[in-house]
């Protein structure tokens, strides 16, 4: 029965001469003595040999990842856990912070050193918007794995005879056990790539790298799988349909067997994963049909994976445990993140009602601002959140930063979302919030009946993403940059900066581009916060309007900056009377709005927008001491223009000799606006 069952694989091997079976792990058992030509007992030598090397090539790569990931978690651990640096006071009261001792010292200016050379864009045309560092450590990655695909194939070409076809021979060479060492190396890849777009990562718990940073080398994982995939059937095709011989019987017998069945499936599957998720394959089909059918045609690829090479499902199965255990997990957050008291007085599973606030904008993408409070832990700041909306969709979910400061030790925290609808499950919702927006005002003008529902249901998952504020040193200097709805991601760190006592010399700023003038009054309660505490922070607000030309109205006679800026302060906080002359001006002086009256300077457009190559430098010099940590979100453009910038603002030669605001480091959140 079991050389039945073996027999489409080891066709070459004489059953019935054979007196004991070899196992081999991972593949088809052997029968020994080898009782066929020399050439050909030869070959399957190197063919048992050959995959037996590769299995263990598999395990040392495997132990490779398993050291690199514990000596990263140890070392995270140690770097954490030790001060950088002493701060002492001086006669005139400011802090001066020691240099330290050399390796210390060694040690900041290195990674300064790789900061400003892997920390910009690398080449865009081929890998997109992704830093030099995540590029190498594909480069890395796919060398370590060209060199085990590689090592140990006997390079060497044997003529044998076909048993009973006088004249006929088949070519046998080292392209058989090469096919089939790629073929190993691509389902042992298998687990690392489910590992890389888990969002309950595993990876992050080790490294303390968010889930979403995983994602590019997942992306390029699968296209090296499916290369890998590609050269182990295209190897096969080559051997079983040209060198063994006769054809084309011999390749007719070979396709038609259940295992290659299973194999082409396979290979079609993971075809279609990579077509299917290429840039453009994502912006004809959508993102949400994208995810949908990734999962499902994923899983189905293990399948048959799992029926082409049964023997290999060593490497399988903990792929499949992985993602069951991650979705279950998501489950069971969101159960419990929801599970509170009902009206009835009951405990069970509740959404949480949000309130609505639209904005308008025809132009560019109606804005929606969500707003309502839920008892829960607080999060860290820079961690999101995945909303799902019942109402419209059960089956999607998207990633929103909450734009409200965390409350540590409170029982109830306050969450606030804003969103650009563009289109998909956003652009439904920003329609339900218009409508039901409409309804509440025009029930506040008639006074008549029932006060309508003003709010929309949500169910959240997480929180998610990294924790920017929990290893910011105390002296470090704050720049937050924000493209549009990007505030949502800087604005808590300086809301958290506000609640807790700062340095003197401590320096922050933030950099805001919007497109109108309007656009303000997304996060007026937290620019009021802010405008409270800047006199007091040592920190300034700069409003860039992009497209002031279409809030002004010619009839009108333009404003100075100063007179705008001043009518900012009072759309943002109205002027309270207990207020102070010089507090009032102390609070318009801390913001300033750029782009507004520049037709009184004789120019023929009212565009502002930031020269970043030139604020960024700007803001470090004129800082006091200590690094520099620079927040940003918004468009890929400006993400990318941020990192080269960053990159060269770092000297690992300054820092060396104790000149800290040359370790400039950024943390950016460049995910997609949905």
């Amino acid at each position: 029965m079991a050389a039945k069952l073996l027999f489409p694989r080891v066709h070459i091997q004489n059953f019935s001469e054979a007196s004991a079976v070899e196992p081999h792990w991972g593949y088809a058992d052997r029968v020994v003595p080898c009782t066929n030509d020399k050439g050909s007992c030869e070959y399957l030598d190197t063919v048992y040999k050959s995959h037996d090397l590769g299995m263990y090539y598999t395990g040392i790569f495997w132990a490779t990842i398993g050291s690199i990931l514990v000596v990263w978690a140890i070392g995270r651990h140690f770097m954490q856990s030790q001060p950088s640096g002493v701060q002492l006071p001086t006669e005139a009261g400011e802090g001066v912070k020691e240099k330290g001792s050399a390796w210390a010292r060694l040690q900041k200016a290195l990674s300064v050193y790789a900061r400003q050379c892997l920390l910009p864009d690398a080449a865009r045309p081929i890998f997109g918007r992704v830093t030099r560092t995540q590029v190498l450590t594909l480069v890395v990655l796919t060398s370590y794995l060209t060199l085990w695909s590689f090592i140990g194939i006997t390079y060497k070409t044997w003529v044998t005879p076909v048993k009973k076809m006088p004249g006929v021979y088949n070519t046998r060479t080292g392209l058989g056990p090469w096919s089939d060492r790629v073929g190993v190396l691509a389902y042992a890849l298998t687990p690392l790539s489910v590992l890389l777009s888990s969002r309950e990562s595993i990876l992050s718990l080790v490294t303390g790298l968010p889930y979403q940073s995983f994602m590019f080398l997942h992306r390029w994982l699968g296209y090296i799988i499916f290369a890998q995939s590609a050269l182990h059937t295209i190897g096969w095709c080559i051997v079983e349909i040209k060198l063994y011989q006769p054809q084309p019987t011999i390749g007719l017998e070979w396709i038609v067997q259940t295992y290659m069945i299973w194999g082409l499936v396979a290979m079609i599957l993971l075809t279609l994963l990579v077509i299917l998720s290429t840039p453009w394959a994502i912006r004809l089909t959508g993102y949400e049909f994208f995810r949908k059918s990734h999962y499902v045609l994923a899983m189905i690829y293990i399948g048959g994976c799992w029926g082409h090479w049964e023997q290999l499902k060593v490497f399988l199965l903990p792929g499949l445990i992985v993602w069951l255990i991650d979705r279950a997990i998501r489950f069971g957050r969101t159960a419990l993140l929801h599970y509170n008291f009902l009206p009835s007085g009951h405990m069970g599973f509740r959404a949480a009602p949000a309130n609505i606030t639209f904005f308008k904008d025809e132009t560019n993408g109606d804005v929606v601002r969500l707003d309502f409070d839920h008892p829960q832990d607080a999060w860290d700041v820079g961690q999101h959140f995945y909303l799902m909306f019942p109402e419209s969709s059960i089956w999607q979910s998207h990633p929103f930063t909450p734009l409200s400061q965390p409350v540590y030790g409170a029982d109830t925290q306050r969450h606030s979302y804003i969103f650009r609808a563009k289109k998909g499950e956003t652009k439904k919702i920003a329609e339900l919030s218009e409508k039901r927006s409409a309804r509440m005002k025009d029930h506040e003008e008639s006074h008549e009946g029932l006060m309508p529902d003003a709010r929309l249901s949500t169910v959240l998952t997480g929180p998610y993403g990294e924790r920017t504020m929990r290893d910011l040193p105390t002296d470090s200097n704050i720049l937050c940059i924000a493209g549009g709805t990007g505030i949502t991601y800087v604005l808590p760190v300086l809301l958290d900066l506000a609640s807790r006592p700062q340095s003197v010399d401590r320096h922050m700023s933030l950099i805001w581009v919007i497109r109108r003038r309007g656009d303000i009054d997304w996060v007026a309660p937290e620019l009021a916060i802010l405008k409270r505490k800047c006199p007091n922070l040592r920190a300034r607000i700069h409003i860039y309007v992009t497209r002031a030309i279409e809030d002004v109205d010619p009839s009108v006679p333009a404003k100075s900056e100063k007179a705008i800026a001043n009518n900012c302060a009072t759309e943002i906080e109205p002027a309270s009377t207990s207020q102070s002359s010089s507090s009032r001006a102390s609070l318009s002086s801390a913001i300033s709005l750029h782009g507004v009256s520049k037709a009184e300077l004789g120019l023929n457009h009212y565009q502002a927008r930031p020269a970043l190559n030139s604020l960024v430098p700007e803001f470090i010099a004129n800082t006091v001491m200590g690094r520099t940590d620079v927040f940003a979100s918004g468009p890929g453009e400006m993400i990318s223009e941020l990192r080269s910038i960053v990159a060269a603002a770092n000297k690992g030669g300054e820092v060396w000799r104790g000149e800290d605001r040359f370790d400039v480091r950024l943390t950016c959140d460049d995910r997609l606006e949905w």
